[in-house]
């Protein structure tokens, strides 16, 4: 009789805490694999193995390409790779970012899908916007399990939510409960094995490993071509319809979500109307100078023209930048409300 012995976690920010609560309870001869992604910066250091080693009783690693998958362990992605877990071992792979971010918590939970069907448990934690949907999407299609933190129990519930909204999950558990959860799923017996040949699920999973046949083959895409440009490589952008959650990937393999999407053309837009602002101060500057050089030979008509070009520049800048700072006021927290800070791992 087989079991759910692949667990795929995926956190973003203030999932560390959840990860440390569920960890702790896991026996030394835990009889599954854990795989654990969080979103760092690409260019930064991580010590969670350290953090996670600590809380509980099975060792934490960073995966190691190539490496092969034993039970009672702990891996997780270094920042910059995507860890794809297999049959063949854990790959880890610099492929294209999902949301902007590698390594990607989708891009784990697609891959584990994929090869291990209905024997991975996937599971989403505290985190913002929708990262975790599509990939824990995947893991019901090949008849997996999925687990989500009670977003009321977690610091940032907007991934939870997410997937909550979007995904036919299996529990809704707190933290405190999540790693009895874990250990009562993992010793369940499965009657039967799901399929794990979802066809856009193996594609997108290739996309994620940086597969040329996939960029070379894009009439293979999955989805269709929307009116959206990738913000990271300035390609067409693909829509696809998961049921009814709307994401995007380009030729190169980016992916997106809805939310992300926006959030990333919003501050490219606000990085353009910062640029405008340093335009306008910049030509309002240089028409002065002109005015004053016109002034100063007694040319007072042309100095009046360039000294209203530079008001104008002036104002238009103003006008930007008041509407930029009308949307950018500091949140206020009452007295009583503890600060909270949230620790590289």
């Amino acid at each position: 009789m087989r079991h759910r012995d692949i667990i795929a976690i995926g956190a973003s920010a203030g999932g560390i805490e959840a990860l440390q609560q569920l960890i702790r309870v896991f026996p030394v001869r835990f009889p599954a694999s854990i795989f654990v992604t969080v979103h760092f910066p690409e260019s930064g250091s991580s010590r969670l193995p350290n953090i996670l080693s600590r809380a509980g009783q099975l060792p934490a690693v960073h995966a190691a390409d190539g490496e092969t998958i034993v039970p009672e362990r702990i891996y997780v992605a270094p920042p910059d790779f995507h860890m794809l877990p297999g049959t063949q071992g854990i790959r880890l792979v610099r492929g294209p970012r999902e949301n902007g971010n590698r390594p990607a918590v989708d891009a784990m939970f697609r891959s584990a899908a994929v090869a291990f069907g209905s024997r991975v448990i996937g599971v989403v934690l505290s985190g913002n916007l929708d990262d975790g949907t599509s990939g824990l999407a995947a893991i019901k299609r090949s008849g997996g399990t999925a687990v989500v933190q009670d977003p009321d129990d977690a610091l940032f519930p907007s991934m939870p939510q997410s997937a909550i909204d979007h995904v036919e999950v299996d529990l809704i558990v707190p933290a405190r409960s999540l790693g009895k959860t874990l250990i009562d799923l993992a010793a369940a017996p499965l009657r039967e094995l799901g399929s794990s040949q979802a066809p856009d699920d193996l594609m997108e999973k290739r996309y994620s490993a940086a597969d040329l046949d996939m960029i070379e083959h894009a009439e293979q895409h999955p989805g269709k071509v929307s009116s959206f440009g990738c913000p990271d490589c300035g390609g067409v952008l693909w829509e696809i319809q998961d049921g009814d959650f709307v994401r995007y990937r380009c030729r190169v393999g980016h992916a997106w979500t809805s939310e992300a999407l926006l959030g990333k053309q919003t501050d490219s837009f606000d990085d353009a109307l910062w640029t405008a602002i340093r335009a306008l101060e910049e030509s309002a500057s240089l028409s002065r100078q002109i005015a004053a050089r016109h002034q100063a030979r007694g040319a007072a008509t042309l100095a009046s023209r360039f000294e209203e070009q530079a008001q104008r520049a002036e104002h238009r800048a103003a006008v930007i930048r008041d509407s930029l700072l009308e949307h950018r006021n500091a949140p206020t927290r009452s007295s009583s409300e503890p600060d909270k800070v949230e620790r590289e791992a």
